[in-house]
C-alpha cells in the first residue's frame, strides 16, 4: 500500500510540474513545432537516466521512494502519448518536416539525455 500510495502523490505531482513547465515554454515559444512536449520529454529522460543509475550503482533507495520517482513522478512528467499525437497532427497538417522533427528529434534528444544522465550518475556516484 505504501509503494501505492507514494507513486499515486508522486504522479500528480509529475503531472503538474509537465503542466507548469509546458505551459510556461508554450508562451515563449512560437511557431508549430511543439517545444513545449519536446523539452519536458528531454529532460525527463535526462533524470530518468541519472536517477536510475544513482538508485542502482550508488544509493540504497527504499523500493516505495524508486517506484515514487521513476514510475510516479517521471512517468507522469513525461508523455510519449502526447509526443505522437502532436507529431500527427503536424503531419495531418501538412508540417511534414516538423513532424520529422518531432519523431526523430526526439528520439536521438532522448537517447542523448538519457546517456548524458547515465555518465553524469557513474560520475555522482
Amino acid at each position: 500500500m505504501r509503494v501505492l500510495a507514494a507513486v499515486a502523490v508522486a504522479s500528480s505531482l509529475g503531472g503538474l510540474a509537465r503542466y507548469l513547465i509546458g505551459g510556461a515554454v508554450a508562451v515563449r515559444s512560437s511557431g508549430a513545432f511543439p517545444w513545449e512536449t519536446f523539452l519536458v520529454n528531454i529532460t525527463g529522460a535526462f533524470v530518468l537516466g541519472l536517477l536510475f543509475t544513482l538508485f542502482t550503482d550508488a544509493l540504497a533507495v527504499a523500493p516505495w521512494l524508486r517506484s515514487a520517482l521513476l514510475v510516479g513522478f517521471l512517468g507522469s512528467y513525461t508523455t510519449f502519448s502526447t509526443w505522437t499525437l502532436e507529431s500527427y497532427r503536424l503531419l495531418e497538417d501538412g508540417a511534414h518536416g516538423y513532424a520529422l522533427a518531432n519523431l526523430l528529434g526526439g528520439l536521438v534528444a532522448g537517447m542523448l539525455a538519457t546517456y548524458a544522465g547515465v555518465v553524469v550518475g557513474r560520475v555522482a556516484a
